[in-house]
């Protein structure tokens, strides 16, 4: 059972940076396709970000397109979301997700496309 952790959450004023990490203690991510998704509360849970196992295909929510970077390191098992320009929207807590199903990053980011996730971690813009 492949296990997902994400650590970097924190709090941050409205146009600072964070770097949110995906990461496994076993097993290996370098075969997974791996995508952020985050969840607001009240909201549904939504596709932030993909990269595919080989890091050649990448995509990006609207809304977060020219703020976010989405990176892979397979040698160090780990995912990586740089985020910023931070606003106040992008307060949710965030998921690391991985799939096999798809080679390259799937349009759009589904939710039941993704067999295992990790804990999530807290991300809040606020002054």
């Amino acid at each position: 059972q492949l296990q997902l952790v994400e650590s970097g959450g924190g709090l941050v004023e409205p146009g600072g940076s964070l770097r949110l990490s995906c990461a496994t203690p076993e097993f290996t991510l370098a075969y997974y396709t791996i995508s952020w998704f985050r969840q607001a509360p009240g909201k549904e849970r939504e596709g932030v970000s993909c990269i595919s196992a080989r890091g050649g295909s990448t995509n990006y929510a609207n809304s977060v397109k020219g703020r976010f970077t989405i990176s892979r390191d397979n040698a160090k098992n780990a995912v990586y979301l740089q985020m910023n320009n931070l606003k106040a929207e992008d307060t949710a807590v965030y998921y690391c997700a991985a799939t096999l199903r798809f080679a390259a990053c799937p349009t759009p980011m589904v939710r039941d496309d993704y067999d295992y996730w990790g804990q999530g971690t807290q991300v809040t813009v606020s002054s």
